[in-house]
C-alpha cells in the first residue's frame, strides 16, 4: 500500500529533524527537503510542533520495534539484556548515526510540561517498561532497579558515542551491565 501524503511528511520530517534538530529546521527548510509544499504540510498539522509530535511517535515505534526485535533474536532475557549493547553498536557505527532523537527533543524543548519534552519523556519510560519485564523474566531481586541502571548505561552511551570521545561506549557500556546483571541475579 503506498504511504499517505501525511505519512510521507511523517517519515521525510523524520530524517530532516534527526539530522538538522528540531529549531534549525524551519518550515521552509522542510518544504525544500521533502519537497511538500507549507500549504500541504499544514492541511495536515496545525502546527510545527503538531508535525514534531508525529515524528516522535514515528520514531519511538520504529526505535522500539527495531530495537526489542534486536534483542528477541538473542534469546533468554539475560541475553536479551545483553544484546540491547550489541544493538546499540551497530546503530552507533552507521553514518546515519546522529545521537537519539528524544534527547535532543528534551534538550530542546527543555520544559516538563511541554507536550515534545513530554513525548520524548515517554519514549524512555516505556523503554524502561520493557527492560523492567525482562529483568523480572531473568529472576532480578529488584527487577526496577536493575532496570533503571541499564536504561541509565543505555542513555550514556548514547551520549558518549554522539561526542565521540571512546571508541567503544557500547562495549564499554555492556561490561558494566553484564555485571549489574550478574550481581543483581546472584
Amino acid at each position: 500500500m503506498r504511504p499517505s501524503k501525511r505519512d510521507e511528511l511523517v517519515r521525510k520530517a523524520l530524517e530532516v529533524f534527526y539530522r538538522e534538530g528540531f529549531h534549525a529546521t524551519g518550515m521552509d527548510r522542510l518544504s525544500e527537503e521533502t519537497g511538500i509544499s507549507k500549504t500541504t504540510m499544514f492541511k495536515h498539522f496545525r502546527s510545527k510542533d503538531e508535525l514534531i509530535l508525529a515524528v516522535l511517535r514515528l520514531r519511538d515505534q520504529d526505535f522500539r520495534n527495531w530495537l526489542f526485535r534486536r534483542m528477541e533474536q538473542a534469546g533468554a532475557p539475560q541475553a536479551q539484556l545483553l544484546a540491547m549493547f550489541d544493538a546499540l553498536a551497530e546503530w552507533f557505527s552507521s553514518p546515519r548515526f546522529r545521537s537519539c532523537m528524544f534527547i535532543k527533543a528534551a534538550s530542546e524543548y527543555p520544559d516538563p510540561g511541554h507536550p515534545i519534552h513530554a513525548q520524548a519523556a515517554e519514549h524512555k519510560r516505556l523503554l524502561c517498561l520493557q527492560l523492567s519485564k525482562l529483568t523480572a523474566e531473568a529472576g532480578a531481586r529488584d527487577s526496577v532497579q536493575l532496570a533503571r541502571a541499564l536504561l541509565l548505561l543505555k542513555e550514556g552511551a548514547i551520549v558518549t558515542a554522539h561526542m565521540g570521545h571512546e571508541t567503544d561506549p557500547a562495549g564499554d557500556a555492556k561490561v558494566v551491565a553484564a555485571k549489574l546483571i550478574s550481581d543483581a541475579l546472584t
